[in-house]
């Protein structure tokens, strides 16, 4: 794996998008309070050397919206049980970041002053400007849009220079890697690539949106330690999508 010979990160806010099957870890549901220790320790460092962080966090451990309206369940309801999975997730990881000492905002696109702050972009700034990660909570608020929408949407809102999406695979493949042992990994390409060849890393509302606004993505395995900071330091770690 290339390191970046960088002393200074490259990038200066960023916005970093997790699945809710990253915070389970080995467990076949919930929350692996260890899984949440490691990548909160990890966004503790990247955070140290100066980066504003911001983050969003999916539901997928808890439940999918699309699932459960798959199982016969009104899509509405299933899209509003999900988001409120993001909450949850959102508090756990809000925990394991109190924990490494940094200090933590969620905000969220559904109104629960008890447990978060509602989502205001200004503020949603300056908490980053005054140093504390701010994790975005609750998608964007409305069913049939997902929490890559939420993740560009957010990222676009706040000013970041990049989504880093965190996978379990080193990057894009031309083929499910799961499936095909002979996948190619794709270390650059377009978002109209990306569109064209249906290559399902973001859904195609994420990628217009951040095709629009010339926010680029960085795909990388979270699996391997240190790679958030990896990319970060400017590193040819994973896959990256820009114009």
């Amino acid at each position: 794996m290339q390191e970046s010979t960088r002393s200074k990160p490259r990038y200066k806010r960023v916005l970093l998008k997790l699945s809710g099957e990253a915070l389970m870890g080995n467990q076949g549901f919930g929350v692996d309070p260890r899984m949440a220790e490691r990548i909160a320790g990890e966004i503790a460092e990247i955070h140290r050397i100066g980066l504003q962080v911001a983050a969003t966090v999916g539901g997928g451990n808890i439940v999918r919206g699309i699932s459960v309206s798959a199982a016969g369940m009104d899509r509405v309801s299933g899209d509003y049980m999900g988001m409120l999975a993001t909450v949850i997730n959102a508090l756990a990881l809000q925990n394991a970041l109190e924990k490494k000492g940094v200090f933590t905002r969620v905000q969220s696109a559904i109104e629960m002053r008890e447990v978060a702050e509602p989502f205001i972009r200004r503020r949603a700034i300056r908490h980053l400007e005054k140093g504390r990660v701010v994790i975005f909570a609750a998608g964007t608020g409305n069913p049939y849009f997902s929490t890559d929408t939420a993740a560009a949407l957010r990222a676009i809102e706040i000013g970041a220079e990049v989504i880093l999406k965190a996978t379990k695979v080193d990057g894009i493949y031309d083929s499910d890697p799961a499936l095909n042992s002979s996948a190619k990994l794709i270390k650059k390409l377009t978002y109209r690539e990306v569109i064209a060849r249906n290559l399902r890393v973001m859904d195609t509302t994420a990628i217009t949106l951040c095709m629009e606004n010339d926010l680029p993505i960085v795909v990388f395995n979270l699996l391997h330690r240190g790679n958030i900071k990896r990319v970060v330091m400017g590193s040819r770690t994973g896959s990256a999508i820009c114009a």
